[in-house]
């Protein structure tokens, strides 16, 4: 059975983190002599209480974690995350108020908060808020606030305390497993937390790089924080309603698609890079650095990344001059752009797409689903997923003529486990269906195609596109109720790779044995 006491401690200890993040925007509310700092206090009161009275009935728990406890602490931990991180919205108003007895407009300014604090920790970014800057105008706890949750689920809200507190969560690769993105997971110590510690390092190293980068690149210093926090965690929420196009900046644009495709790299990698040590001889390179470098330009997934992005922004680059009378460098430059955007599912803009010919929305679309590297903040299918499927098919061809060949998928050199095969082929599977259910039932309920099948990409890759950017214009803010709670869910299996959620409403999971 379930390890109640366990599950509780874990959570608690949660919620007093995010208690801690909400202390950061008070500080920020104070800075700015802004009268929000009410609803982040009350929250983070209301926050911390919750977190202490969950530790207290988790007093004495074992520290022994099952597989089982683990799938319920993830998806517990996200839930709770965002119930909580959407107390902010509701004290503050920030989607209006209404008497106690109107359900109805209670339950819409219930809705609207949870689902964007949803969107905001699982980096999705569709928001609610239709117009940013004025809505949210010199709301900066709130803004900041926005961009800090983005930044918090990047990584991961359980991976982040595997970092910070290894003791809260026992047998955290059952955790880590249950949370992580992609087929392949790699470790760089033996004891997971130090890995965790390192690859948030690496994390903490790019957004601040970002940050001062965008600084110096023309930004005042509250965007460039909360820009640098967006664009590396791969969210997308922005405090301007045009994003960075908002800048008209050339550098911005361009140091924007850099950081955003370096998130876009599996972070294991990313560490082994800027680890290396000065080198002090060729001999010393030849030896000891040079294996490091051939393993990073050699792996499959960066290689297969790094192609598909290259080749598609030439695509398009030829496409957009062509046929808009593009310039070479302002084609390029609005080609990587929307590509890395896209491919990151980070989903932001900087040139209106919608003007562009059909066959590029497409190619933005598949680029979408298949997303960057495992083990990055990116969401979508992920590029290793992607490659094995090419190369499942590629052996059903060859197989076709050798029927009694063994033709064993390997991704940087190692086979793969028939398991693993067989559990990509069932996680493409009910990607497939989930995104073609939902786009389905936008159709029956009188949402265009267009529109419909970017609501269901959207939320299970979490890119959250704007909705005006592609096809009729349309907002999030105006679909029903239920549609937006179907989306919600749709970016919580999207974060949590689907099967680690669903397997919570299977009858063999909550069987004794």
């Amino acid at each position: 059975m379930l390890n109640k006491q366990l599950i509780s401690k874990v959570i608690g200890s949660l919620l007093l983190l995010e208690a801690a993040f909400m202390v950061l925007c008070v500080i920020v509310a104070l800075c700015y002599h802004n009268k929000e700092f009410l609803p982040f206090f009350f929250s983070l009161i209301i926050t911390a209480v919750a977190g202490m009275g969950l530790l207290r009935v988790g007093r004495g728990a074992p520290t022994t974690m099952s597989r089982r406890d683990a799938y319920v602490v993830v998806t517990l931990t996200w839930i709770t995350f965002s119930i909580f991180g959407s107390l902010p919205y509701l004290f503050g108003g920030f989607f209006g108020t209404t008497k106690f007895y109107d359900i109805a407009g209670l339950s819409t300014i219930t809705t609207n908060a949870f689902f964007e604090t949803m969107s905001g920790f699982t980096t999705t970014g569709a928001s609610m808020i239709n117009d940013v800057e004025s809505e949210l105008d010199a709301h900066h706890a709130m803004l900041f606030w926005r961009s800090l949750s983005q930044w918090i689920g990047g990584l991961g809200i359980v991976f982040f305390t595997i970092a910070i507190l290894p003791s809260m969560v026992g047998n955290t690769m059952k955790v880590f497993s249950a949370e992580a993105t992609g087929p392949i997971r790699s470790k760089m110590h033996p004891r997971l937390s130090a890995t965790a510690m390192r690859i948030w390092w690496v994390y903490i190293i790019l957004t601040i790089g970002c940050g001062i980068a965008f600084w110096l690149a023309g930004m005042d210093g509250f965007s460039a924080i909360n820009y640098a926090m967006t664009t590396t965690a791969t969210g997308g929420f922005s405090i301007h309603n045009d994003s960075i196009a908002h800048f008209h900046s050339a550098s911005i644009e361009y140091i924007s698609l850099l950081f955003q495709y370096l998130s876009g790299i599996n972070f294991s990698m990313l560490f082994m890079i800027i680890a290396m040590r000065k080198l002090t001889s060729w001999r010393e390179f030849k030896r000891s650095e040079r294996s490091k470098w051939s393993e990073f330009i050699h792996n499959e997934e960066w290689r297969f990344y790094t192609l598909t992005v290259l080749a598609s922004t030439l695509f398009i680059t030829a496409i957009l001059m062509l046929s808009r009378g593009y310039g070479l460098e302002e084609g390029f430059r609005k080609s990587a752009f929307h590509v890395v955007s896209m491919m990151t599912t980070t989903g932001i803009f900087c040139d209106h797409v919608g003007g562009w010919p059909h066959i590029t929305w497409i190619l933005l679309c598949i680029l979408m689903f298949v997303g960057a590297c495992s083990g990055s903040t990116t969401g979508g299918f992920k590029s290793s997923r992607a490659l094995m499927i090419i190369k499942v098919i590629r052996n059903e061809f060859i197989r076709m003529m050798h029927p009694r060949a063994v033709l064993p998928v390997s991704i940087n050199g190692k086979a793969m486990p028939t398991s693993m095969v067989h559990s990509l082929l069932a996680f493409f599977a009910i990607y497939i269906l989930a995104c073609m259910g939902t786009t389905a039932l936008m159709m029956a309920i009188g949402v265009d195609i267009t529109n419909s099948v970017t609501i269901s990409l959207s939320c299970i890759t979490n890119a959250g596109l704007p909705l005006n950017e592609l096809g009729p214009d349309m907002t999030w803010s105006v679909m029903p109720l239920y549609i937006k709670w179907i989306c919600t869910g749709l970016m919580l299996l999207g974060r949590l790779e689907i099967f680690n959620v669903l397997i919570l409403f299977t009858r063999s999971f909550w069987e004794d044995n």
